[in-house]
């Protein structure tokens, strides 16, 4: 059945907001304005998504609504890392550690699911494995790996805007103080269908919305040139239980990433110098080779140090649809840390749900 014609505003173009976008702008009559504060390009603490890693890490329950993301979003991935090499995303062999001291953790919780040895998606992605237990270091109780990606995000934010830019869709710098002023910005002149709020944790205070679930927790980590030569983590630290470890290598000469933390609450944008030490020497301890076996923090080769806030939200993502001062406004929001690993997930599902909305309309 053919596509009736619709205008369509998008808000916010962090990943979750311009993977829908895309999402979008590939049906033929929809017109798709995204409008934003920030853009790729930005680095702001407003901005969560220029921080993120970013990686594949399945994190959801069994039967929840982000594992049905999740496991919607990794074959996208794997096609762009096999067959796009513009979109800076390569795949990286991973191996995921689990100290049992760490289950009540912060860091431990959040990665509960990620940290089985016969999770949900064993059989998503390549090569899972569970590792010996003989061959493990230390400390450490279990152990998988498997075959993951990882993401250049300065590469992969404005490839994303390219090829919506391909398919017609327009971008907008604007800043709404209520959910419907989004409606008359589209950039025909005309009111949107449909508004599509991609705001993350900006949902916390934006008039209309106000989801007081919506709460951040803030991320640090280190960029540097070393080569890690695997994706890794371990379930928690001896530092304090919202510290964690984690390594990856990002595609197309992006760097490598080492992490970081989990602090719930925590509003604070600026690095934690003796945090940055932490992280830096957990990195090295965890992986020799990124100092090629020998040596500690100081040969590593630092690009920057950066701090984001993950949009996390109690009851995981919200993606639903709702009238707000009839205007149709689909929510898609919410995704934590996860928010890469469940975004062709969740783009799917707000297309379905703006394609429900105009269709409800019609019958008007």
């Amino acid at each position: 059945m053919a596509q009736s014609e619709a205008n369509v505003v998008v808000l916010g173009a962090g990943v979750v907001g311009l993977t829908t976008a895309l999402l979008l702008s590939k049906i033929p009559n929809y017109h798709v304005t995204v409008v934003a504060k920030h853009m790729p390009g930005d680095y702001d603490i407003e901005y969560a998504s220029p921080w993120a890693g970013a990686n594949y890490l399945p994190v959801g329950a069994p039967g929840s609504l982000l594992a049905k993301l999740e496991k919607g979003t990794w074959p996208e991935l794997q096609r762009l890392a096999s067959s796009v090499p513009e979109a800076a995303i390569h795949f990286q062999n991973t191996v995921v550690q689990n100290r049992s001291k760490d289950v009540n953790s912060a860091v431990g919780t959040w990665f509960a699911e990620l940290l089985r040895t016969d999770p949900w998606w064993k059989d998503t992605v390549p090569d899972f494995r569970v590792l010996p237990k003989e061959s493990l270091p230390a400390g450490i109780d279990s152990a998988t790996a498997f075959t993951s990606v990882c993401i250049n995000t300065a590469v992969y934010l404005p490839w994303l805007v390219g090829q919506c830019l391909a398919n017609g869709a327009v971008f907008r710098r604007g800043i709404v103080s209520h959910i419907s002023e989004a409606a008359a910005l589209h950039a025909s002149g005309k009111p949107a269908s449909v508004v599509v709020n991609c705001t993350g944790l900006g949902s916390l205070k934006l008039g209309g919305v106000a989801d007081t679930a919506m709460y951040p927790a803030r991320g640090q980590i280190v960029l540097v040139r070393n080569e890690p030569g695997v994706m890794t983590s371990t379930s928690g630290t001896d530092d304090g239980p919202d510290e964690a470890v984690y390594i990856m290598q990002r595609a197309a000469g992006g760097g490598t990433i080492l992490g970081g933390c989990l602090q719930k609450g925590s509003w604070e944008s600026q690095p934690d110098p003796s945090l940055a030490n932490r992280i830096m020497k957990r990195a090295v301890d965890l992986c020799p080779a990124l100092v090629g076996g020998a040596g500690g923090p100081e040969k590593l080769d630092v690009i920057r140090h950066g701090v984001g806030l993950r949009p996390m939200r109690e009851g995981g993502p919200r993606v639903e649809k709702e009238r707000i001062q009839g205007v149709w406004t689909v929510h898609n929001y919410g995704h934590g840390g996860y928010g890469y690993q469940s975004s062709y997930g969740t783009a799917q599902e707000a297309l379905r749900l703006v394609n429900e909305a105009l269709a409800s309309k019609a019958k008007l």
